[in-house]
């Protein structure tokens, strides 16, 4: 079973290294020009996703949850990472301002962290990953 058939079936973690593997995994199946939407409560281990997700793409840089800065830019190997956390921003509207689109070259991956607040922005096709955590602390995936 590849990655995406695992993911949309379900995958349990026990660890933020599987998380981050599972991620990295996961970028080698993505198609260019891609948005990833990553749903979630806070401390799921979206950012983690995206750590997993760049190492995946070649990104050599440390990744970090760009809270404060909405969103951060990595140059893969051969794409670009480009992480957007909404959590700040009020409506969809916002990130007009952003300049986003300037960054969004060829071939990309948009990951969003917090989608929910610009559902009104995101594309039809991007890609849904739901994160959560069971009772007893194991963290799931879920492709939608």
């Amino acid at each position: 079973m590849n990655i995406c058939d695992r993911l949309r079936a379900g995958v349990v973690t026990d660890s933020a290294e599987q998380t981050r593997a599972l991620a990295a995994e996961l970028a080698a199946e993505l198609p260019p020009d891609v948005t990833l939407a990553l749903h979630g409560d806070m401390g799921v281990g979206k950012t983690t996703f995206v750590q997993g997700l760049a190492q995946g793409l070649g990104v050599t840089g440390h990744v970090t949850s760009p809270t404060f800065a909405i969103y951060s830019v990595y140059q893969g190997k051969p794409r670009r990472l480009v992480h957007l956390d909404a959590y700040r921003l009020e409506n969809a509207h916002q990130i007009e301002s952003l300049l986003l689109d300037e960054f969004l070259i060829s071939p990309y991956c948009l990951a969003i962290e917090w989608p929910e607040k610009i559902a009104a922005a995101l594309p039809a096709d991007a890609w849904n990953a739901v994160l959560s955590i069971t009772e007893d602390e194991k963290h799931t995936l879920r492709l939608l």
